[in-house]
């Protein structure tokens, strides 16, 4: 059973910005229904998410951009909107996703939006997924995409955007990580394509590899995976994994328990997580600055309540 939240810590999460507090009051406090989408609501018109909203360009994208630069271009715009819960529904991001979903080239079913290389992109195809089922862009091409998605899948049970590229044969944890909770989206908003059986056979790909090891050495496969910076970008690290398996349902797996350790080895003596320095880049502005960062132990609070509180696996 989980230990209860500090409340020092929870009223100070509740102090920050309304996506902060929405996501606070949802999964860490008793809040109504009505209280969390009263406060989500304030993301768009509160806070980052309306300075997001309000650099969005004329034509309904973010810094003259589709993908790059990074990280103020249309769709990494999109994806923080996304994660800081812009609610479903939102005009400005429909049309955002509309440009995207335009401007984009499709071959064999998969998208990119590169103008030199005639090969579609499984990332960026995983991307533009999940901001159309996350914000509801209604386009007849999305299933007809997840389909593709769904046969780029790896015997292992990932997806590896240099399977297209080289013929890699092996997941990669970056791009797993994306195509899963792209199509945890689409099958939570509706999605009429079958996808349980290709996540499940996602997460056993990551469980095999205990969240973040090699499967042949038991050593981690990368130090800066135990590294949890917010946005996380096109990036998989362990706090973002194992959001994923909460956000899912899924059962508590013992081969997740030393990725656990590894989100509780980096909580601070104050009961909070710090802010890891942000990915190389262009930025809008900055989210926090260094110290506790909200982002981070309301990310890894969660995580620990799921993990002390859920079902194990049978």
């Amino acid at each position: 059973m989980a230990q209860p939240h500090d409340p020092d810590t929870v009223a100070w999460l509740l102090d920050g910005d309304p996506a902060i507090r929405w996501q606070t009051l949802r999964d860490l406090t008793d809040a109504s229904a009505a209280e969390v989408d009263a406060e989500r609501a304030r993301v768009a018109t509160n806070g980052w998410g309306a300075q997001l909203l309000g650099l969005q360009d004329p034509d309904g994208g973010w810094a003259g951009a589709l993908y790059s630069p990074k990280w103020t271009s249309t769709t990494y715009t999109l994806l923080l909107l996304h994660w800081l819960g812009l609610p479903r529904g939102n005009e400005q991001a429909l049309v955002g996703c509309r440009r995207l979903w335009d401007e984009a080239r499709v071959y064999d079913g998969g998208l990119t939006f590169a103008r030199s290389i005639r090969e579609p992109e499984t990332c960026i195809t995983g991307m533009l997924v999940l901001l159309a089922a996350g914000f509801g862009h209604a386009d007849g091409r999305v299933d007809p995409t997840v389909d593709w998605l769904l046969g780029q899948q790896l015997a292992d049970g990932g997806w590896n955007c240099e399977s297209i590229r080289s013929g890699s044969r092996h997941g990669s944890f970056h791009t797993s990580v994306t195509v899963l909770d792209a199509l945890l989206v689409y099958e939570r908003t509706g999605g009429t394509v079958p996808v349980s059986a290709a996540m499940r056979a996602g997460r056993e790909f990551f469980l095999q590899h205990q969240l973040y090891r090699s499967h042949r050495t038991g050593e981690i496969v990368d130090p800066v995976f135990t590294r949890f910076p917010f946005p996380p970008q096109w990036h998989f690290d362990v706090l973002r994994g194992l959001e994923h398996f909460r956000v899912s349902d899924a059962p508590r797996d013992a081969r997740l328990t030393d990725a656990i350790a590894a989100v509780r080895a980096a909580r601070r003596s104050d009961e909070r997580w710090p802010m890891y320095r942000p990915y190389p880049g262009r930025y809008w502005f900055r989210l926090e600055t260094p110290g506790p960062s909200r982002w981070t132990t309301l990310r890894a609070l969660r995580v620990l309540r799921w993990w002390d509180d859920g079902p194990d696996a049978g």
